[in-house]
């Protein structure tokens, strides 16, 4: 069975009270809940995992080696400056697809790059608990590919 890896960056955790305007009503148990659905109904195993702090979640990084199939990122602000996210990407070679709740093009002209786009296989962003529905199934379908 196929094993997947969902990693919510910084300030994930405020989801549904956190400038509703921008990110919407979702919590984080919210989007965990509907990504378990999700992948149980198409018999892959999910894991979840949230950390403020930019060295918990290069060592869950390092960690998903050998465990984990794909992840899915939102590493939050953490997308437009942490060079050590993207290498510790980079050297974990894991498919990874980055996700965005909003889209990061249209808001602050800091927002608008990110360093760890060039190591990860994809980037969905701006349609809400969308952006990691969809994330999910290309990962899902893209294991499937793999067989």
């Amino acid at each position: 069975m196929n094993n997947i890896l969902v990693i919510h960056g910084p300030n994930l955790n405020l989801l549904g009270t956190r400038e509703p305007e921008i990110y919407g009503s979702m919590t984080m148990q919210d989007i965990n809940e509907d990504l378990q659905k999700q992948a149980k109904e198409a018999d892959v195993n999910i894991d979840f995992f949230q950390s403020n702090h930019e060295g918990e979640i290069i060592d869950k990084l390092h960690d998903a080696r050998g465990r984990y199939d794909y992840i899915i990122l939102n590493a939050g602000a953490y997308t437009h400056y942490s060079i050590a996210i993207r290498d510790a990407l980079a050297a974990i070679e894991i498919p990874t697809i980055e996700v965005h709740i909003s889209n990061i093009h249209q808001r602050e002209e800091f927002r608008h790059h990110s360093v760890i786009a060039p190591v990860v296989v994809g980037q969905i962003c701006g349609f809400g608990l969308d952006s990691y529905k969809a994330a999910l199934y290309v990962a899902i379908r893209k294991l499937q590919e793999e067989g």
